[in-house]
């Protein structure tokens, strides 16, 4: 049997999966410098001087209220486990027990989680679905408004809204049109920005706005996923006054660790630093290029891609050369080539900071040999499911938690529903086990009248 110690060492392959440093190619160089030093020595408790992210004194808090001034923002908190922490703790800290939340459809199934334990009621919004793709593309105005003017009553106060923006393929929302819809409205809006951490920074490029300078309540980075820090770091940032930080603190402190890794907190310290330093533009700009160039060479070779509005984010068209996306995931990997995120039509590839030389022959060679040995007719596209309305749980989810599981195959569910949202796979690479070419895990947890279950609104 082969260890995780000795695997680590020896994971070979071209890495264009998350966290996007590339195997440390790209971590900040003061992170760097910091791993350059005796193993462990950085394996610190929270002593007075380091601190931590909910402490008032220490180098933690003063880094945090450095760079929340450097973002012109009232309020940041490092986070050590991952966007899915900080995403939470936002969430219960707006909304109170028997309240209602608004989430997009392609909510992260975190969030699911956070209205199960807070006794919260989720009220889903539809987001555009992209047939050819078999993916959710990015939530409009026009959509959001009609959700809103149709939004059935959930006999409860609707606390706050969600939003996702961009989504893990990099499609971004018209995100300051849906946050004044919103905040018209009276609610405070959460941004899941997991995937979009470089769009708050200084840039040469024309990427799309951050929902931090948008004027979003609340905004969740990730900093290994759109930035190059290491994996589990994450940040909250929070402004304008229509959510209370007590409450907002109190909610992190029930659900962060009690004993943050000072490497973690290091890291996040580190990471936002070099974004704000004047050598980050540069840098992504030259990663900007060599995507836009990498993605022009590759059409020009006829390898199908769909585009992005993040140019670090490739999706490979697999669908349309007869080849599933979990097939040309095994494919490429066997091979050396490792993407991020397989699905029956296309496989996404995150390309992030580090520099891929080589990768565009390499790509080239591989997508030819591919196409000769499993290439065919162009795949049907996937049906859009019916979730084009607004739609409230029956049964709310902290409800359907405690109600009895019984694992079933999907295949044997028939007209039984999956009875929590957040049992499905998450968002990115699945166990090749449970991975089918329909793209559905082999095996749900089901209840009987479940939350899946949804009363409807309007379109």
């Amino acid at each position: 049997m082969t260890s995780l110690l000795s695997l680590l060492g020896s994971v070979g392959g071209r890495s264009l999966h998350l966290p996007v440093h590339g195997r440390g190619a790209a971590l900040p160089p003061s992170l760097q410098r910091l791993l350059r030093q005796p193993p462990g020595r950085w394996d610190l408790p929270e002593l007075p001087e380091v601190g931590g992210p909910l402490e008032a004194e220490g180098a933690v808090a003063a880094s945090q209220a450095r760079l929340a001034a450097a973002l012109d923002v009232d309020r940041c908190w490092f986070g050590v486990n991952g966007a899915t922490g900080l995403l939470q703790a936002a969430l219960l800290g707006i909304a109170q027990p028997g309240e209602a939340v608004l989430l997009p459809r392609n909510t992260h199934r975190s969030l699911i989680a956070a209205c199960e334990l807070g006794g919260v009621l989720p009220v889903f919004l539809p987001v555009p679905f992209r047939t050819d793709r078999g993916h959710p593309g990015a939530m409009t105005a026009a959509g959001l408004r009609r959700s809103l003017d149709a939004l059935p009553d959930p006999g409860r106060r609707i606390a706050a809204a969600v939003l996702v923006h961009p989504t893990y393929h990099g499609y971004a929302a018209e995100i300051s049109g849906l946050l004044e819809l919103l905040h018209a409205r009276g609610l405070p809006v959460l941004v899941d920005e997991a995937h979009g951490t470089h769009l708050a920074f200084p840039s040469h490029s024309e990427l799309p706005t951050s929902a931090v300078h948008a004027g979003a309540d609340l905004v969740v980075h990730s900093l290994h996923k759109s930035a190059p820090g290491l994996a589990q770091t994450a940040v909250l940032w929070q402004r304008n006054g229509r959510i209370d930080p007590v409450r907002l603190q109190a909610a992190l402190q029930r659900l962060q660790t009690t004993s943050p890794s000072a490497l973690l907190l290091a890291s996040c310290e580190a990471t936002l630093d070099w974004m704000l330093s004047p050598r980050w533009p540069l840098l992504l700009e030259a990663r900007r290029r060599d995507a836009t160039t990498l993605a022009t060479v590759l059409a020009r070779a006829g390898v199908p891609l769909h585009s992005s509005d993040d140019p670090l984010r490739l999706i490979l068209a697999t669908g349309q050369a007869g080849i599933s996306g979990l097939q040309a995931d095994d494919w490429f990997m066997q091979r050396g080539l490792i993407a991020e995120l397989p699905e029956p039509l296309c496989l996404t590839f995150c390309l992030g900071f580090a520099q891929h030389r080589g990768l565009s022959r390499q790509f080239r060679h591989l997508w030819k040999h591919l196409l000769a040995e499993a290439g065919g007719e162009p795949l049907a596209p996937i049906p859009a499911p019916p979730c084009d309305r607004v739609s409230i749980p029956v049964l709310p989810p902290d409800q359907a938690l405690r109600r009895p599981l019984t694992p079933s195959a999907c295949s044997s569910l028939h007209r039984s529903h999956c009875s929590r949202a957040d049992l499905s796979l998450s968002p990115g690479r699945a166990p090749a086990r449970a991975r089918r070419a329909d793209g559905c895990a082999t095996l749900c947890l089901a209840r009987p009248a479940t939350s899946a279950v949804a009363r409807s609104g309007a379109r």
